[in-house]
């Protein structure tokens, strides 16, 4: 059965004045349900589960389009010091890589619209599924768990790029946090305190949840929510509200479930030979979009985002498996240019079609280490940094580092490992630290942006603010 969808956006519809608002909102997938017609039992829910999961691969998600790339997955590198700008791009996302966006920036409310429509249809999932728990009780728990850390991890999403401050009991402006399937729904925003509560409250429950199951969740892929990917999600929270003893407890938990990929195994995981090490990963298959073509867009060898010179500096061409793995060259005439190789195909096609990997234990060991080193267990976060590293290069060897050194060297190594995947932006903001391109390129108008700059906290879009009273006078600060 096709249902026309029923699309949530607190007043964002063709006010947005985006061309392709009608197909948005008249689109019809097959596994969505009208948010007015009850499910009847859980078959439909497990329908409208896929439907969520399916909702991550959108342009302006982790999916990359003409004119929107993967707003959580190429661009928090492309707004930061990893990458650089080519001729060879057509200056799309310049607004948001030069730092000069405002409130009527339609790739900022594309993003907006994208978020809030995967919470959209977790809570579909969620919306009176309690019926069934009586007659159901584990896959009443699969359901709900996956549908509560997901609904949680997008509002965590939405906090990094629009929360103001990532301090735990700030009380600067957060994010609306959605629970209920309401199209005249028009919530204010919280503040940072208070999203962060609920974010919690939603991880920690899909964890318990997800604990007691009425099958494996990832029997043959990392392809959803697990109890162990919510843990990683735990982590990754937790590491931003700087709760290092919690940071640190959910990590060790996944790095004892699924530990990192040997040397012989890693440059597999971008080419989706194996899911080593893969925590959880979102599935592009054919016809599916892809979420990294906005980067080096393999089928037409346009080299539009290169690495940075200052970076690619960084790694050992000879023993480090990741220079190979992340880095390559392409010929466009006599020129041959660095690419970015980590995202280009599973195999010959040269299609930009991989897996999105949202979580790796290589994160997981980061975030042990950085909460280590910041909570005094000096030792224990020099530990997770040389075994990272010996996993990583050939012939490694050990570094004895404390204080401030190896508090760096941690950041440095972050900024390797994880290269490209979604997280330098947050890192330099989320540290408040000065972001400064020393490789800025020819096409960059900006090259350095300090920690108090508005630019590191999104404007609400304009049209949200037009069409929702409650969120007409919570423009971020400097909007």
């Amino acid at each position: 059965m096709r249902i026309k969808q029923l699309f949530i956006g607190f007043g964002l519809c063709c006010s947005l004045g985006l061309s392709a608002c009608e197909e948005v909102i008249e689109v019809e997938p097959e596994f969505q349900r009208d948010a007015n017609q009850l499910f009847t039992n859980l078959d439909d829910y497990e329908f409208a589960l896929t439907g969520a999961y399916a909702r991550f691969r959108q342009v302006g998600y982790f999916a990359s389009g003409a004119q929107t790339t993967g707003t959580w997955s190429t661009l928090p590198d492309m707004m930061s010091d990893n990458l650089v700008q080519t001729s060879e791009d057509l200056a799309n996302w310049a607004n948001q890589t030069n730092w000069v966006y405002t409130a009527d920036e339609t790739d900022i409310a594309v993003a907006w619209i994208s978020a809030y429509s995967v919470i959209n249809q977790a809570n579909l999932v969620l919306r009176d599924i309690e019926q069934f728990s009586e007659t159901d009780p584990e896959r009443v728990n699969r359901l709900k768990g996956q549908a509560l850390a997901i609904r949680g991890m997008v509002h965590f999403d939405l906090l990094r790029y629009w929360g103001e401050s990532f301090e735990r009991n700030s009380t600067e402006l957060g994010v609306p946090y959605v629970t209920v399937v309401d199209p005249e729904s028009k919530p204010s925003r919280l503040n940072v305190s208070e999203t962060y509560d609920n974010i919690f409250r939603d991880l920690q429950e899909a964890e318990t949840l997800l604990g007691t199951v009425d099958r494996e969740i990832n029997a043959t892929n990392r392809a959803y929510i697990d109890q162990t990917v919510t843990r990683a999600i735990l982590a990754r929270v937790n590491l931003y509200a700087k709760d290092y003893a919690a940071a640190e407890n959910y990590a060790t938990q996944v790095i004892e479930e699924l530990p990192l990929a040997t040397r012989n195994e890693f440059a597999d995981i971008w080419t989706d030979a194996t899911d080593d090490e893969v925590i959880w990963a979102v599935a592009f298959n054919a016809g599916e979009g892809t979420p990294s073509g906005g980067l080096f867009n393999a089928p037409s060898n346009r080299n539009r985002f290169r690495p940075s010179e200052e970076l690619v500096d960084e790694y050992n061409e000879e023993t480090d498996i990741r220079f190979p793995s992340y880095f390559s060259t392409r010929a466009l005439g006599e020129t041959e240019r660095v690419i970015v190789n980590k995202f280009v195909s599973r195999g010959t096609a040269q299609d930009n079609l991989v897996n999105w990997k949202v979580f790796r234990t290589g994160e997981m060991y980061l975030i042990r280490a950085e909460a280590r080193a910041l909570s005094g267990d000096e030792s224990g976060a020099l530990e997770d940094l040389n075994t990272l590293r010996s996993a990583r290069i050939e012939g490694y060897v050990p570094v004895d580092l404390a204080g401030q050194a190896l508090v760096d060297e941690i950041a440095l190594e972050r900024r390797k490992e994880l290269f490209g995947e979604g997280h330098r932006w947050f890192d330099v903001k989320r540290t408040t630290r000065n972001l400064v391109r020393e490789d800025c390129g020819t096409t960059a108008t900006n090259c350095t942006l300090a920690p108090d700059a508005r630019e590191w906290a999104w404007p609400i879009p304009q049209a949200e603010i037009d069409a929702n009273e409650n969120i007409s006078t919570q423009q971020t600060s400097g909007y």
